[in-house]
C-alpha cells in the first residue's frame, strides 16, 4: 500500500513538470501544427536555401507547417536572440553556420543571450570549403606564388564582412604564415566579388557559392579549397593541404538548434529525422549542387563539434584582435 501511496503522490506532481515531456515523446509533432524555422539571413542566401530544401522534407515527412522566417541584422545575432527566447517546446529551429561558432566570442559580454547556455544543438547538415581566388588577371598563379606575395608586400584582401567566414579564413591565414594583410570588408559577398574581378582586391577566401560561378565563367583564378577533399565542381583545384598550407582547413557549415528549455525527447526526435533528411538521395544531390557536401550528424555528435569550433575561432579570432562591428 505504501508503494501504490507514493505513485499516487508522483502522479499528482506530473502536471506542474511532466506535460511538455510526455508530449514530446508521445505527440511531437502534432500533426497540422506549425513550426517556425528561423534564419537570421537574409533570403536567398545559402543557409536560407539550405534551410527550406530540409524545411520542405520536413513538413512533408511530419505533415506540419514549416514557415520560414528570415530574421537578418546584427551579425546574425537578432535571430539567434529571438530563438533562445522563444518557448522550448518544439515548435521553433534557428539555423546557424560557422559565423554563430565565431559570435560567441565576437559578440562575448554585449549580446543578450548565452549561446552555449540557451540554446541546444540539434544536427549538423552539411559543410562548404572557402575558395582562394585571384583576378583571371593576376599574377598569382597558384598559393605557392599567394605565400611569396604576401610575404613581399601587404596583400588587399576583400571579405564579405567583419567577422565573416571569410575574414576569419584570410586570418587564419595570415596568422599560419606570420604575413600581415589589408582587409577590407563589403557589405556581403557579390560587392567584394565586383572588386575582386575589377582588380581593386589582390585575393578574397571567399565562400565557395559566391566565388564558383566567377570561377566557371573565366573571371576568376581559384587557387585553393580549404576542406578536406577537392570539390567535385572544380575537381583541378587542389586542397590547402595538397597545395602546402595544411593549417588553413576551413569548411563553412550549417546546423540545426532549439531553445535551451527544449526537452532532450524532442531533441532527440528533430535531430534523428534532420540526419534522415540530408541522407535522401534526392537532397543528397541538391546539396552537392548548390556547393555543400553532406556532414549529417544528430545531437550526440553535433555537440562536441560546435564546441571544437567555437574554441578554434576564439583562440584566431584573439589572436588576430578581430572585433564584431
Amino acid at each position: 500500500m505504501q508503494r501504490r501511496e507514493l505513485l499516487q503522490a508522483l502522479a499528482l506532481l506530473l502536471p506542474a513538470t511532466g506535460p511538455l515531456t510526455a508530449w514530446a515523446q508521445n505527440d511531437y509533432p502534432k500533426p497540422g501544427s506549425t513550426l517556425r524555422y528561423v534564419v537570421p539571413f537574409a533570403p536567398g542566401g545559402l543557409t536560407d536555401v539550405m534551410a527550406r530544401v530540409v524545411g520542405e522534407r520536413l513538413g512533408q515527412r511530419w505533415g506540419v507547417n514549416v514557415v520560414i522566417d528570415n530574421k537578418p541584422g546584427g551579425g546574425a545575432q537578432i535571430g539567434a536572440d529571438a530563438v533562445a527566447k522563444a518557448p522550448g517546446d518544439g515548435a521553433t529551429l534557428l539555423a546557424i553556420t560557422l559565423t554563430h561558432a565565431a559570435n560567441v566570442t565576437l559578440y562575448k559580454g554585449k549580446a543578450s543571450f548565452d549561446f552555449q547556455r540557451d540554446l541546444r544543438p540539434v544536427a549538423l547538415l552539411a559543410g562548404s570549403p572557402m575558395l582562394i581566388v585571384v583576378p583571371a588577371a593576376s599574377p598569382i598563379k597558384d598559393v605557392k606564388d599567394l605565400v611569396a606575395q604576401a610575404k613581399a608586400r601587404v596583400l588587399n584582401v576583400g571579405s564579405s564582412g567583419n567577422g565573416t567566414p571569410p575574414h576569419l579564413t584570410q586570418a587564419l591565414f595570415a596568422g599560419t604564415q606570420e604575413v600581415q594583410v589589408q582587409h577590407i570588408p563589403y557589405k556581403g559577398g557579390a560587392p567584394s566579388m565586383t572588386d575582386l574581378i575589377g582588380g581593386q582586391l589582390d585575393v578574397i577566401f571567399s565562400n565557395f557559392p559566391e566565388s564558383i560561378a566567377h570561377v566557371k565563367a573565366g573571371k576568376l583564378r581559384a587557387l585553393a579549397v580549404t576542406g578536406p577533399a577537392r570539390h567535385p565542381q572544380v575537381p583541378d583545384v587542389p586542397t590547402t593541404a595538397e597545395a602546402g598550407l595544411p593549417q588553413l582547413q576551413v569548411e563553412n557549415w550549417t546546423a540545426i538548434m532549439v531553445p535551451g528549455t527544449t526537452p532532450d525527447a524532442i531533441v532527440a526526435r528533430l535531430g534523428a529525422e534532420a540526419v534522415a533528411i540530408m541522407n535522401l538521395p534526392e537532397v543528397a544531390a541538391r546539396v552537392r549542387e548548390l556547393g555543400f557536401r553532406v556532414d549529417a550528424r544528430g545531437p550526440a555528435e553535433f555537440a562536441p563539434f560546435l564546441k571544437s569550433e567555437i574554441e578554434r575561432w576564439a583562440g584566431i579570432i584573439a589572436s588576430a584582435k578581430i572585433q564584431a562591428d
